[in-house]
């Protein structure tokens, strides 16, 4: 039996894992519980709440991108499909998702996906109101309140460039994403919760996944130094699904949420020798260092310049 053969054995022999089944469930039954029950008694407290669920909704998915919770991808795909935030097309974030993974791309300005910095080229030339939002965008407070319009205004562009040079993958799926729009939009509708407030909910949920996705990368020669730290456990983990700890996820991107502390703790000295020292002790710290001073420059410091 070839490795790929007997990779494949192994991912169908592999129990369902009921735990993230459980908070797939509960995170669905959530987002149908608040927009169509408690909105009408507690409209401020429905819409941060919703934003929460919305986040963690983003979190599972992204545990169905790496295989989870069933051992059937086409399963894990479909349990999480939906986009409940509106903005990102399931297909497109697997895709993107997963080309970010090929760890000696990290950080590249073209082909890392995920990353936040700009080539120094491109930064010289760009107008300078275009470049003051860029540098708050690089602090922390401004990641959470300009950040989620950046990254999708952004994502936007090269995806109509894109579709534009006939890139079916793309057509496909937004053609697919309108369609689950269409059906989280009619179910706002059909609920006492306004479309404009599930918006701001929506908004909410992506600003606090600017918060994980932050510190995640930092520039370094070494790609194995590239990749983040933070020693959480708290509610901001809870809400990431441990993805904080994500150089473990890095180095075993197939590992469940559940389990990556577990290994952090075990393999703790090999994990910050591996990434050179790249951690924060804890969100708080990431907070206290970073709300309004950025960690890192827009251009890319080790990219070459013409």
């Amino acid at each position: 039996m070839t490795t790929i053969a007997r990779a494949a054995a192994k991912r169908r022999a592999r129990p369902v894992e009921w735990k993230t089944v459980s908070l797939i469930l509960g995170c669905y039954g959530a987002w149908a519980g608040l927009t169509a029950l408690l909105w009408a008694t507690a409209p401020l407290t429905t819409v941060i709440l919703l934003g929460i669920a919305i986040a963690f909704h983003a979190s599972l998915t992204h545990e169905a991108i790496h295989g989870h919770p069933f051992a059937n991808q086409t399963a894990n795909e479909a349990a999480m499909a939906l986009s409940l935030n509106l903005c990102i097309p399931f297909a497109r974030f697997r895709d993107l998702h997963l080309a970010h993974h090929r760890d000696s791309n990290l950080t590249d300005p073209y082909d890392d996906p995920e990353t936040n910095y700009l080539d120094p080229a491109k930064w010289s030339r760009m107008r300078t109101w275009a470049q003051w939002l860029y540098r708050l965008n690089n602090t922390l407070a401004g990641r959470i309140l300009v950040g989620p319009v950046i990254g999708q205004l952004t994502f936007c562009y090269d995806e109509w460039q894109r579709a534009k040079g006939g890139d079916w993958a793309v057509l496909r799926a937004w053609t697919l994403h309108a369609v689950g729009v269409a059906i989280v939009i009619t179910w706002v509708i059909w609920t006492p919760m306004p479309v404009w407030a599930y918006l701001v909910s929506a908004y909410l949920g992506l600003s606090l996944l600017r918060i994980r996705t932050f510190a995640e990368h930092r520039a370094h020669e070494r790609s194995r130094a590239r990749t983040v730290i933070i020693e959480d456990r708290g509610p901001l983990a809870l809400l990431f699904l441990n993805n904080n700890l994500h150089v473990v996820h890095h180095m075993h991107p197939d590992v469940a949420w559940y389990d990556l502390p577990r290994m952090y703790a075990r393999g703790k000295d090999r994990y910050v020798a591996c990434n050179e020292g790249y951690v924060f002790r804890s969100y708080g710290e990431l907070f206290r260092r970073h709300f309004w001073r950025a960690k890192d420059p827009v251009a890319h410091p080790l990219w070459p310049r013409s």
